[in-house]
């Protein structure tokens, strides 16, 4: 459907891929994957014309429609939501416009060629139209809507007075409704729910017909969908057939496979060499000097792709806390907001966190999630009841506010060093080292951070100090797969108390041991992990769209 052969692409001196080909087919399920700044993005930008290619060539069938959904949603206002969404069909409401005009012509009395050529544009209209699924067009984005949590409630609300996050999914609405024969999806689920990425799966699984490609940082979002990996890196675009877990595993073989190839021209090449050097003065062996060295100047060299950065570190010692972390006792918030109206958020929540839980806090959108965790944290006072710290206990927070409150003057060794000012520069930048600030990263300002970077940034800062509760508010927003593992990894040998909200059910199934669900204002306990809670609440996975993966 999509053919990309031997294309190449470069930005000044930063080679992204050089002579690189891979195919997009009818009706298959991609993930694109790679390192940050491999060219991920300007693969998307290259398919849709917003970027050219430097060399190679880009064919995709005459009438193929194409969807992109960026992370740039660019302007919306003067339309409702479910307005917009339809808006952006543009094509499959001027086909309807046309349709209707042209039936309404054909009441009028016509010369015979007149009438047998607008029968023809007529047909031709029709069978686009219909292609499109145009009759369905209103129908099709209020089910969207609905699925992404934007019910018919709030639909025909302005689009101003969404915040970013929902002028995402009504941006996410606009591309699915248009029901493409090619969907390009980079991080639909970046500002989802739980419930809105399994509604997704969903839809994408046993309603969408065409063919996706999509980067994603959910490992289980990919590996329930996707049958391909394309991955970007090294400058080159490398196929392997499978979900994302085959990929880690295949990737693994080809490259001890290469290393081994590698190895064994490495030992040839010292061979050769060592004859060169041995015999290059004896006119006797001057032939045979000769033919070696043309020999090895015709080797194509195997080059070994550089090693993938990841977040490594490892917790200080962990101070033992009381063996009851914190009580709570009908605990209950309300929001006041600036008309004087009261917001009940949740109230009567009584439970206990024991020492070295890992509990996940999970619930619908705006159940209060967020707002129960900054209760824990004591950054705001409850409206009623109470939440005792036990003894010993030293907390530390992390929202996505905690990287709104950086100072952006500072650069990143100077907000380590502020965290920890008893530390050495020593160990404050084999710290910043291990966050992937290496070198002249250190000296970055805050102000040019990328989400990620700040997010790793204020992690760094917080997981480098001497705690024992860690409440965790999404903390892997902004990190990509293999550092979502690595924080994994460090986060299940952690020896303190953990109570988080994530809406990555990979992490919250390799880690939780207990679930803590806010409904409908009340605290439902279940004393299991997150397949258990699954299971108990109801809430399984759609079983067709697990088998797909």
């Amino acid at each position: 459907m999509i053919h990309l052969t031997n294309i190449s692409k470069q930005y000044g001196s930063q080679i992204l891929f050089q002579q690189a080909s891979f195919q997009i087919p009818a009706g298959t399920r991609s993930g694109l994957v790679g390192p940050n700044g491999a060219g991920k993005s300007s693969i998307f930008r290259l398919i849709v014309g917003e970027e050219s290619i430097d060399a190679g060539e880009i064919t995709c069938g005459k009438k193929t429609v194409i969807g992109y959904f960026s992370q740039d949603v660019g302007d919306m206002a003067g339309r409702s939501a479910l307005a917009e969404v339809m808006a952006a069909s543009a094509r499959t409401m001027e086909l309807g416009r046309q349709i209707s005009e042209m039936e309404a012509a054909m009441c009028e009395p016509m010369a015979d060629d007149a009438l047998a050529a607008l029968l023809e544009r007529y047909g031709d209209a029709q069978q686009e139209f219909e292609h499109r699924d145009g009759y369905n067009l209103e129908s099709r984005a209020r089910a969207v809507l609905d699925g992404l949590g934007i019910g018919e409630e709030i639909c025909r609300r302005p689009v101003e007075e969404f915040s970013g996050g929902w002028k995402m999914r009504i941006a996410l609405a606009k591309i699915l409704t248009l029901n493409p024969d090619v969907l390009l999806l980079d991080e639909p689920t970046n500002h989802l729910d739980v419930e809105s990425i399994v509604w997704l799966e969903n839809w994408l699984s046993e309603e969408y017909q065409g063919a996706v490609l999509m980067t994603s940082h959910d490992r289980d979002f990919l590996n329930r969908l996707v049958t391909r990996i394309i991955e970007v890196g090294n400058q080159t675009i490398t196929t392997y057939g499978g979900n994302y877990d085959y990929y880690l595993q295949e990737r693994e073989i080809r490259r001890e496979q290469l290393l081994a190839s590698h190895r064994r021209q490495q030992e040839m090449l010292a061979k050769e060499e060592e004859f060169i050097s041995r015999f290059a003065a004896r006119a006797s062996h001057a032939a045979q000097v000769q033919s070696r060295v043309k020999k090895i100047e015709k080797i194509e060299r195997i080059q070994l792709p550089p090693e993938l950065k990841t977040i490594r570190f490892e917790f200080s010692e962990v101070p033992r806390s009381g063996d009851d972390v914190v009580l709570l006792q009908n605990l209950a918030k309300t929001w006041f907001l600036p008309d004087g109206t009261q917001l009940p958020v949740f109230s009567g929540i009584s439970g206990l966190i024991r020492r070295g839980e890992k509990i996940a806090v999970t619930g619908v959108n705006g159940a209060g999630k967020s707002t129960f965790l900054k209760v824990l944290a004591g950054r705001t006072s409850p409206s009623a009841g109470t939440a005792t710290i036990g003894a010993c206990v030293r907390s530390g927070y992390f929202s996505q506010h905690s990287m709104e409150i950086l100072d952006s003057a500072k650069t990143v060794l100077e907000t380590v060093s502020e965290a920890l000012p008893m530390a050495s520069v020593g160990s404050v930048r084999n710290l910043c080292a291990a966050f992937l600030f290496q070198g002249d990263d250190v000296d970055k300002p805050v102000a040019i951070l990328s989400g990620g970077e700040k997010s790793r940034l204020v992690l760094a800062t917080l997981l480098a100090q001497p705690l024992n509760l860690l409440i965790l508010d999404e903390p892997t927003n902004h990190l990509d797969i293999l550092s979502r593992e690595v924080l994994l990894e460090a986060l299940q040998k952690f020896a303190g108390t953990v109570v988080l909200v994530s809406h990555d059910r990979h992490f919250l199934r390799s880690l939780v041991s207990r679930v803590f669900e806010i409904d409908h204002g009340r605290l439902l306990t279940y004393d299991g992990d997150y397949d258990y809670y699954l299971h108990k609440s109801g809430r399984e996975l759609f079983p067709a769209a697990a088998a797909r993966g």
